[in-house]
């Protein structure tokens, strides 16, 4: 029923201009801009992407967003050089190296936005 769907990725953001200039300037996106309801997005890759303002903000635990990428280092390295700062993990059975973890069939590395949404890059190993 939904397979042919439009789908958009809802984020919360405590302030929507240093959120916008993350998105913006250290990922690349272009600008959709803002909705009746307050919302701003993006499109990418057939998905949309809408920033909403909370100031509350949330904490979520998980990762909000993953972007298939074909060559993660060089995402890594290029998102880098933009300002990112990419998480490091050294867990039993979880460890990155260079930022980057090999989960199964893919590789894998997290960063936050400025609102502290978990974000991913992964790229397919198969």
């Amino acid at each position: 029923m939904l397979a042919n769907a439009s789908v958009t990725t809802m984020l919360p953001v405590i302030d929507m201009d240093r959120a916008r200039t993350f998105y913006e300037r250290c990922l690349g996106l272009t600008p959709g801009g803002f909705r009746p309801d307050g919302k701003f997005t993006y499109q990418m890759g057939g998905t949309t992407l809408a920033l909403f303002p909370k100031p509350e903000g949330t904490k979520a635990e998980h990762t909000a967003i993953s972007f298939q990428v074909p060559d993660i280092a060089a995402s890594v390295a290029k998102l880098k050089q933009a300002g990112v700062v990419f998480e490091s993990y050294d867990l039993p059975g979880f460890k990155t190296v260079e930022h980057v973890c090999v989960l199964g069939a893919e590789k894998a590395a997290w960063f936050k936005d400025t609102e502290g949404n978990y974000l991913c890059l992964h790229e397919d190993l198969g």
